[in-house]
């Protein structure tokens, strides 16, 4: 089956280690969120994984369960001097319904909770000042949590370039915002 996804830009560029950045984002379940920012020119590698709960390493089964604490995140490593973080954050409100409490579409459950986890003071600064020149565009309040990241656990690798991997598969994102 051919895939649908829009081609990753970012093949073949060779990143600088001294331009690379962090930022981790939680929108929903984690599949269309990694294939989205992948396809972003400037990101150098997204990956699938679990972030902020109580239990270390957990599996995906324990982190369904919401027993964990950890909500579906994606750790986006960026080129910092192709992509802006304010450019990232702009991208998280176009995949996600930032007033959906531990939710996006139908998925349902405290770890699809929508959250930007930084690492950095300074990023945090940015992303509650881009939060902020949002709320207007909304009815209903946003619940993103803006958090300094605790903790990331990487997925399980058939979590990892899901919709690559399986063209049909589900997601709640939407590339049409993504151009060729």
């Amino acid at each position: 089956m051919k895939s649908l996804l829009p081609q990753n830009p970012n093949t073949g560029i060779a990143f600088r280690e001294e331009n690379l950045k962090e930022i981790y984002i939680a929108g929903g379940c984690f599949w269309g969120v990694q294939a989205y920012y992948s396809r972003i020119l400037g990101v150098k590698e997204s990956i699938s994984g679990y972030a902020n709960g109580t239990k270390e390493n957990p599996t995906y089964e324990e982190v369904c369960t919401g027993a964990t604490g950890h909500a579906e995140t994606v750790k986006i490593v960026y080129d910092s001097t192709i992509l802006s973080l304010e450019d990232i954050v702009e991208r998280f409100f176009m995949i996600v319904d930032p007033t959906q409490k531990d939710r996006q579409s139908h998925d349902t459950g405290t770890q699809y909770r929508n959250g930007i986890y930084y690492l950095d003071e300074s990023e945090k600064e940015i992303i509650e000042r881009m939060i902020e020149s949002k709320r207007q565009n909304y009815k209903n309040p946003i619940v993103t949590e803006v958090e300094k990241l605790k903790c990331f656990y990487e997925a399980e690798e058939y979590h990892q370039a899901y919709l690559d991997k399986n063209p049909g598969g589900y997601c709640h994102v939407s590339f049409d915002t993504l151009k060729d």
